[in-house]
């Protein structure tokens, strides 16, 4: 693979403030998506670990989405011509909670675009670094990478084989990613790409099996797998996509703690295969 000069060298260095209200009620429609009857909010309770990406969320109006739903290029983001857009890893260090019901702000800062080629075609990087602040303290800190991508060969639907043996002590759950789930996690993140909802836009125009389970979804399973079976303060969490994952079987996340405060994290998809690795830091 090559790297090129970056077209966009001038976003880098941008910014953008968002403000929110973190309101209780976000909160309280995250835990019925997840299924989370166990938990208890109000106003002052703790945001758990990666729930910010509840809030903050972007307000572009209905008439600059792009064919795919997300919206058109330009503006904070670099107007990058490739079509295809993933969410494909992320890295966290949480230095305090932020807490339901007292405002916060969130500055993003383009730090790095760009551009490479390889076997599958054209690529585009772009690192988007966050700082999120409440009550003039900062509280979490982000880094997110976004790539862009040409259009790929049909994925084949996913083959079924065994789950690889979990180790003594790993903790796990099985995952039903069924239609209704991923069109709440869309609609609570206010993210419209289609191929998470629209079977015959993801099958037809994009390729794909089926409706692709969004990679952050499947990195808060895995950061709420953790917070089930640990009452330790998480300081730091990161992620790397590996695979897609669709509707069409369930898929397992597993967790494995180790002696050095840190959870090893694996998304397996019904082939087997991994489809996403992370790992949490315990404080």
């Amino acid at each position: 693979m090559t790297d090129n000069k970056a077209p966009f060298a001038d976003w880098i260095g941008a910014t953008e403030t968002t403000e929110d209200d973190m309101s209780l009620s976000a909160g309280l429609r995250v835990l019925a998506t997840l299924d989370d009857q166990d938990s208890v909010f109000e106003n002052g309770s703790p945001l758990p670990p990666v729930w910010q990406w509840f809030f903050f969320l972007p307000r572009a109006p209905q008439s600059r989405l792009g064919p795919d739903g997300h919206p058109e290029k330009g503006g904070f983001m670099p107007p990058i011509d490739l079509p295809r857009r993933m969410f494909a890893g992320a890295r966290m260090r949480f230095h305090r909670p932020l807490r339901i019901g007292t405002p916060a702000t969130r500055q993003a800062t383009i730090r790095s675009i760009s551009d490479k080629s390889g076997r599958s075609g054209r690529l585009a990087f772009v690192t988007v670094g966050y700082a999120f602040h409440q009550n003039g303290e900062l509280c979490i800190e982000e880094e997110q990478d976004i790539v862009y991508r040409e259009p790929g060969a049909a994925v084949p639907p996913p083959a079924s084989a065994d789950l690889p043996p979990l180790p003594e002590g790993a903790w796990s759950r099985m995952i039903q990613p069924e239609p209704a789930l991923l069109f709440r996690f869309s609609a609570i993140t206010f993210n419209a790409h289609r191929i998470h909802y629209d079977r015959p836009y993801a099958t037809e125009a994009e390729g794909y099996p089926g409706l692709v389970v969004h990679g952050p979804l499947t990195a808060i399973l895995l950061m709420e797998l953790v917070r089930a079976n640990t009452d330790r303060r998480v300081a730091g969490f990161e992620f790397r996509g590996r695979a897609p994952l669709f509707d069409l079987a369930p898929f397992r996340v597993a967790a494995t703690p180790s002696s050095d405060d840190r959870i090893a994290l694996e998304a397996h998809g019904p082939d087997g295969q991994t489809a996403m690795t992370a790992s949490a830091e315990l404080a």
